[in-house]
């Protein structure tokens, strides 16, 4: 079997997110990269979107849980997102780095990277 990849890169998305109390309230822009592994062979072959990893509705089901949650680490966050994808498309495998920017003064980026692949 083929192990493609189709990607998202900075996705952004307004989200609470945080510990502190400031962060309660205000809605926060967190960016997401996406690497999903799946088999595009068959999709290629039939130039048929049916056959693809739909990466527009990967986007908008990403986008719609982020925007409603209101976790307090960027750590749960992340696997929360890794597992709607796992669950909901043809992936095999998920490398997603969570970016929320400007979190640490003097750091241009902060956030996590993890990788889950589908349980059997």
């Amino acid at each position: 079997m083929n192990r493609d990849i189709v990607y998202l890169t900075d996705l952004k998305i307004d989200t609470i997110i945080g510990i502190f109390e400031w962060e309660r309230r205000v809605r926060q822009t967190i960016s997401f990269d996406l690497e999903m592994a799946t088999d595009v062979a068959r999709a290629a072959a039939s130039d048929s979107i049916d056959d693809a990893l739909d990466y527009k509705a990967v986007s908008k089901a990403v986008i719609e849980f982020v925007r409603g949650s209101e976790f307090q680490l960027v750590e749960t966050l992340a696997e929360c997102v890794a597992e709607l994808i796992l669950s909901r498309f043809a992936v095999d495998a998920v490398r997603l780095k969570l970016n929320k920017r400007g979190a640490i003064r003097g750091a241009r980026d902060v956030g996590v990277i993890i990788e889950r692949t589908r349980r059997s």
